[in-house]
């Protein structure tokens, strides 16, 4: 029916703050890598520590943007 409106699209409030939360976490820790990155020398790096990092941040943008697809109306 034409007007009706569709209510499959609904913002959940729990959507809207885990999409903020991953990705303002994942902000967070990829500002801290970038740190890291330009305040580190070449030679004292640690490549676990930044593999570590690295996964950390993909982990929570990958939900952040799960929650945000979720929160859109976007169902996967």
């Amino acid at each position: 029916p034409q007007g009706k409106f569709m209510s499959w699209l609904v913002l959940t409030p729990g959507s809207l703050f885990l999409s903020t939360f991953h990705n303002s976490i994942c902000e967070w820790v990829i500002g801290y890598m970038f740190a890291y990155e330009a305040t580190v020398s070449t030679r004292s790096r640690s490549l676990a520590k930044e593999l570590t990092t690295a996964a950390v941040a993909s982990v929570f943008l990958g939900f952040g943007s799960l929650f945000v697809l979720l929160a859109s109306g976007v169902f996967v």
